[in-house]
């Protein structure tokens, strides 16, 4: 019997993490289960290098991941596209690369029914700043610590019986220098499009979902699935949609984890 499932042409999400503890793994494999798509775009950042290099954790919900995605390919004859990130670079020696239906690329350009659709990590431009690997690793760790605390901090929420509350979130919304890179970056990658004849670009890295105008250009970034749990979607007639999880629950609601356990188990990989 089949599951109910999202159908749409394309599925473009990023920035999972995966071999950390923040990863969201649970939600994003939820969500791939109940999707039925032509296309799925990993765009960068799906597994950690950068924080497994340091001892991070791999977990059986990472392994499930990995697994859903190949099911996905083996299973509804999905085309995988896997862009590098800057967490998961250690994929840049092998580029570009073909195994059956999966590709590893640097950028991809998406045709849509709109038009031609720059699709790209994001982080292109890191390199502009003077020593940016070094204050990205900097500027990573401070994130992961932030992040910890952010944990603790929902989870005196939780005893309180209050919604989830996203600190780091918060902070980059009220931190006038992050507001001012979020701005560059979008007008440097609107830019990169609009130069590559493209009507839109899609990319991730900097953990900030939008769906938006920028001049011309048709901006639109997948967010995370560490705090913002959110994906874009291509329908068959083109539109493009940015999906939350929450948004998503209202029509496929998760099972208990002990019927999650139960589904693994009874679909393994096809041979």
């Amino acid at each position: 019997m089949s599951k109910p499932a999202l159908h749409v042409r394309s599925v473009i999400i990023s920035d999972v993490h995966l071999g950390t503890p923040h990863s969201k793994v649970e939600e994003v494999t939820h969500f791939l289960k109940h999707v039925r798509c032509d296309r799925l775009i990993l765009n960068g950042d799906i597994i950690d290098g950068w924080r497994l290099r340091r001892g991070g954790t791999w977990t059986k919900a990472h392994t499930r991941f990995i697994r859903r995605v190949l099911t996905m390919i083996q299973k509804r004859d999905t085309e995988v596209i896997y862009l590098r990130g800057n967490h998961d670079d250690f994929i840049g020696r092998l580029l570009p690369l073909q195994f059956d239906r999966l590709n590893l690329v640097e950028e991809y350009i998406l045709e849509s029914a709109q038009g031609r659709y720059l699709v790209l990590h994001g982080d292109v431009f890191d390199g502009i700043i003077k020593h940016m690997v070094i204050l990205a690793h900097l500027g990573d760790a401070g994130y992961a610590l932030l992040l910890r605390l952010n944990r603790f901090y929902n989870w005196f929420r939780a005893l309180r019986g209050k919604e989830y509350f996203s600190l780091s979130q918060a902070i980059k919304a009220r931190v006038k220098q992050a507001v001012s890179f979020i701005g560059k970056f979008e007008d440097q990658i609107a830019s990169l499009a609009r130069d590559r004849g493209c009507r839109g670009v899609i990319c991730g890295h900097i953990h900030t979902p939008a769906d938006k105008m920028i001049g011309d250009i048709h901006y639109l970034n997948s967010g995370d699935w560490v705090e913002s749990l959110t994906a874009i979607v291509e329908y068959h007639d083109g539109r493009f949609e940015l999906l939350t999880f929450q948004q998503f629950l209202a029509h496929f609601p998760r099972p208990s984890p002990h019927a999650i356990d139960e589904i693994d188990e009874l679909s393994p990989l096809p041979a």
